[in-house]
């Protein structure tokens, strides 16, 4: 406990928690000298109103007083507070001063109402120098050497009224405690108020801190990602050229031909499996919208089905539906390509070779929808929630030993949010799934 009330902000982020909490005390300055202006002007126009009543209360001279320091002081500060608020960072000592003077204000006035009541009447004569207490341990930071004086403050208060009040020794030695009694619960509450409000800026700024080693490390590990990747792609795109080379070679033998064929299928899904990390860093580097041009989604897409139908046997079927009328939308096309090309991709990995692929085109509600539906092994209902991860669990290899590393989807999604779209999937085990694509159409 004793921790708690000499506690101090670590040095590292003392000097920016000063600055944060002299700015939001100088705002408490202002609002609460508003609140106060108001309310002294009200009982002012009471007063006015209503003065032959009001003149006859017991020192209705020294609350008249009284109201008009509130009101001339709250004033006063409003204009102290606006003009040290109109920089953050600059006039530090002005921010600090206008604050404890205002503190002081505070306690000095609620004491003077406090005092004068306690002259007529022995009920309640605390209760609004609590309210002042109360008031600046809420809403006031203050230092250890800051709470100490004002306490002091109190306690002084306390013997200068007693040394001039017609009380007998026993009333003024109880005062004299009860001084000691609220100047320890201001302190008690302005030291827990700091404290707490200390250790939640000291949360914010070290998650702050946590927050920007990870975007440092992930810059990083992009950067890694990027230089591996290129380099790789060289010696690939060789034993590339020098595979295809080597089948265009009419002797060679049908053994070593069956092995050449094997190195280009591997050189090929080596270069799919880059691609598709440099695209991952490429999208978690940009955050502006792809460039999109108008496009008749309908003739698109039945080009797509027609290219894969060109390279696949005659036993392999994709099908495509789609309405009379055209579908315009805006997209990007090289990067929606690539959408179709991996959902159609997925759809002939995970099925028979006898079983067909769906593609259909639909409007619904604004919005263009593109649905890839296979009649192959389906989804595992656990590997569902991961299937757009980067990186996934639930990248598979296909029914012919295709190679995966989980980066497909989430790229097809990045792209689609691009296109301010969404990709629902429905999957059922040994029936099929059904991926929707919904971009918006053009309006």
């Amino acid at each position: 406990m004793f921790n708690l009330f000499s506690y101090k902000t670590p040095k590292k982020y003392a000097d920016e928690f000063r600055v944060s909490y002299n700015y939001t005390n100088v705002k408490q300055v202002r609002n609460l000298s508003w609140l106060i202006l108001i309310i002294a002007s009200l009982v002012r126009l009471a007063n006015i109103l209503f003065y032959e009543n009001l003149n006859i209360i017991p020192s209705y001279q020294e609350y008249n007083l009284v109201n008009y320091i509130q009101i001339i002081g709250s004033a006063l500060f409003i204009m102290a507070s606006t003009q040290a608020l109109k920089t953050r960072r600059k006039n530090k000592i002005f921010k600090k001063t206008t604050t404890l003077l205002f503190v002081f204000f505070i306690i000095s006035v609620t004491f003077s109402t406090s005092y004068i009541v306690s002259l007529h009447n022995t009920k309640n004569t605390l209760m609004m120098l609590l309210v002042g207490i109360v008031t600046v341990s809420i809403f006031f930071l203050l230092e250890l050497s800051e709470v100490i004086g004002l306490s002091i403050y109190i306690i002084v208060l306390f013997i200068l009224s007693i040394s001039i009040s017609p009380f007998n020794i026993q009333e003024k030695i109880f005062n004299a405690i009860v001084s000691m009694v609220l100047a320890f619960v201001l302190f008690a509450f302005s030291r827990y108020s700091y404290y707490f409000k200390s250790q939640h800026f000291l949360q914010v700024k070290q998650l702050e801190e946590k927050n920007h080693e990870v975007e440092q490390l992930n810059r990083q590990k992009g950067e890694i990602l990027g230089f591996v990747a290129h380099d790789l792609r060289n010696p690939l795109n060789n034993i590339e050229a020098l595979s295809t080379m080597m089948l265009m070679e009419d002797e060679v033998q049908k053994s070593v031909k069956e092995e050449v064929e094997m190195v280009l299928d591997s050189a090929k899904q080596a270069k799919t499996i880059i691609n598709d990390l440099l695209e991952v860093i490429q999208e978690s580097n940009k955050n502006t919208l792809l460039p999109r041009e108008e496009i008749n989604l309908s003739s698109f897409l039945d080009q797509i089905v027609k290219t894969w139908q060109m390279n696949l046997s005659s036993e392999r079927k994709i099908n495509f539906q789609t309405g009379k009328d055209p579908v315009y939308t805006m997209i990007n096309p090289s990067k929606f390509l690539r959408v179709i090309d991996n959902l159609i991709g997925n759809a002939l990995k995970f099925s028979p070779y006898h079983a067909p692929v769906h593609v259909s085109l639909e409007t619904e509600d604004a919005k263009a929808l593109i649905t890839v539906k296979d009649f192959g092994i389906g989804i595992p209902p656990e590997l569902l929630d991961k299937l757009f991860d980067q990186f996934s669990k639930a990248g598979r290899s296909g029914l012919r030993g295709e190679k995966s590393i989980g980066l497909g989807l989430h790229i097809c999604k990045q792209i689609i949010e691009q296109h301010q779209g969404d990709i629902l999937v429905n999957s059922a085990e040994n029936k099929g799934s059904s991926f929707v694509v919904r971009i918006p159409l053009l309006t």
